[in-house]
């Protein structure tokens, strides 16, 4: 498989509303709609990729070009934001409006999983089948979309530095549960006023706070500034304050039942899955597809690994797509 391509890579971007809030979705490849079980042109398979926390689809734009450039851009490669986790354009509100409640706390930790089945459910064809990317967080979702939504066609789940147990008790998250759960309220004010500033002030702060990188992707550059949004920064650190809190047990029963179906990628150095978590699991699974990073890739790998991350998963895939 190519690891890119000399010519250009189709990027469709839409903001849409799902569950009543604003989500943000890229797409890559020429199929924008895969919901007309009519149509004679779907592709078999999707490549859906479930964010961390920020769940910025931006993060992902290089990731999600590279991995389609490696398929040989045979197959569509989505990412869709979690709810919220976005700056809607102009005359866009990030909660629709309208008299129906679709969804009970939409915002919430419950509600980025029945959104991302939602998403599912009004975009895709159940026909197609499933490869799921998930990183971080989106590791958690994907384990509960598989066991909520078992008729999911679900060919490849593939996990990356998954924050899966014990969240609070991580080295990151004993530094973070207290600001978390109980001084995020603090935060709003400074981020309200930082919203003021020109953005290439906030773009000046975002390379700032990234300098101690090498390289740097440049879309998360641009898509850092989002986080100068009260609203975008207060469903984030909402989120996250429930992962603290509900996030604790492995769930080896889901995982056990789609053992065959996942692939797992540990860091090295994770302070949110820290290699203990993956010497425990790889106890537990002996016989599961659970790998250890040896490239030294950061949790955030977005910022400066896409295309490495992209040409590794490719390389796993290969026999699924083979025989697919």
């Amino acid at each position: 498989m190519r690891s890119g391509s000399e010519e250009p890579v189709p990027l469709h971007e839409e903001f849409i509303y799902c569950c009543g809030a604003a989500t943000h979705v890229l797409k890559c490849g020429p199929w924008k709609d895969l919901s007309k079980d009519e149509s004679k042109n779907l592709p078999r398979l999707l490549f859906m990729i479930i964010p961390g926390n920020p769940g910025l689809a931006g993060y992902y734009r290089t990731f999600i070009q590279a991995l389609y450039c490696g398929l040989n851009q045979q197959y569509p490669v989505w990412v869709v934001s979690h709810a919220g986790h976005c700056k809607p354009p102009s005359g866009m509100e990030m909660i629709e409006d309208t008299d129906i409640k679709e969804l009970e706390d939409v915002f919430g930790l419950n509600g980025q999983v029945e959104h991302k089945l939602n998403f599912l459910k009004k975009n895709v064809s159940k026909d197609i089948k499933l490869v799921l990317i998930a990183h971080s967080i989106g590791c958690y979702i994907t384990l509960e979309m598989m066991k909520r939504a078992s008729e999911l066609q679900v060919l490849r789940s593939v996990l990356l530095f998954p924050t899966i147990e014990r969240m609070a008790q991580s080295p990151q998250g004993k530094l973070m549960t207290p600001l978390l759960c109980k001084l995020r309220y603090a935060l709003y004010m400074p981020v309200y006023l930082l919203s003021f500033l020109p953005e290439g002030v906030k773009a000046s702060l975002v390379r700032f706070a990234l300098r101690g990188m090498k390289t740097c992707d440049e879309s998360s550059i641009t898509t850092s500034i989002n986080l100068f949004s009260v609203d975008c920064i207060a469903n984030i650190l909402y989120m996250a304050s429930q992962e603290m809190m509900k996030v604790v047990e492995r769930d080896s029963t889901t995982i056990k039942q789609n053992l065959k179906k996942l692939i797992f990628y540990y860091g090295t150095g994770d302070s949110w899955c820290p290699q203990h978590y993956y010497d425990e699991i790889k106890m537990d699974f002996p016989d599961g597809d659970i790998r250890l990073c040896e490239k030294g890739l950061r949790h955030a790998f977005v910022l400066d690994a896409s295309n490495e991350m992209a040409a590794m998963i490719t390389d796993w895939l290969q026999d699924d797509l083979t025989n697919l």
